[in-house]
């Protein structure tokens, strides 16, 4: 018996052909996209926000999810990786080879001190905080040295008054600190497993 298509069957075929077409040409398109971000990526010296590689690239929401998606497939095979910090996104190389950096490059490494980085915890966990906060809980006077590191780094800054006796500044951090340490926000801090002695009175 000859096979026969009735009408509906090749609109089906057809409509399925075209469907098929269509995804291959947005993949392709994708794929693409993907590309140029990452050269845009290797070019800038500083991250790039999502506002502006669409308009670099003029392109969509839903394309530029598409396209970071790819990208982060194809440097998953690669020493790179894609990061997302509070200012955008950047290329970086993966953490399993930091220790090849540090032993080849040993003066790229910033040596911070254990009295820096507790402050800056401090500040980072329980912002807004004062100075005099920042003592009560670390139980030491604050060196006016590790402030002004900080305050040079731009990783902290002060923004408003605390309604007390002299009304000493507010310190918080700042995006810079976190594009320092590779966070998109602050929600993506680590716990501390000592977070409770972290107390400073309202």
């Amino acid at each position: 018996m000859q096979n026969t298509l009735t009408p509906l069957t090749l609109d089906v075929e057809s409509t399925n052909q075209a469907s098929h077409k269509e995804l291959l040409e947005s993949h392709a398109t994708a794929e693409a996209l993907s590309r140029y971000i990452e050269v845009l990526l290797h070019a800038s010296e500083t991250p790039l926000t999502d506002q502006d590689l669409k308009k670099h690239l003029s392109m969509s929401s839903d394309e530029l999810q598409m396209a970071l998606i790819i990208l982060k497939e194809r440097l998953s095979g690669s020493v790179l990786t894609l990061g997302k910090t509070a200012s955008g996104y950047r290329l970086q190389i993966k953490d399993s080879y930091s220790r090849l950096i540090q032993q080849i490059f040993p003066e790229r490494l910033e040596s911070l001190s254990q009295a820096l980085l507790e402050t800056l915890s401090v500040i980072a966990y329980k912002q807004p905080v004062t100075r005099s906060d920042i003592e009560q809980v670390r139980g030491v006077t604050v060196s006016s040295n590790i402030l002004r590191q900080l305050f040079d780094k731009g990783w902290i800054m002060e923004k408003g008054y605390k309604d007390t006796l002299g009304r000493p500044a507010l310190l918080h951090t700042t995006p810079a600190f976190l594009d320092a340490f590779g966070l998109a926000s602050l929600d993506e801090l680590p716990p501390l497993p000592d977070l409770q002695s972290l107390k400073v009175n309202g």
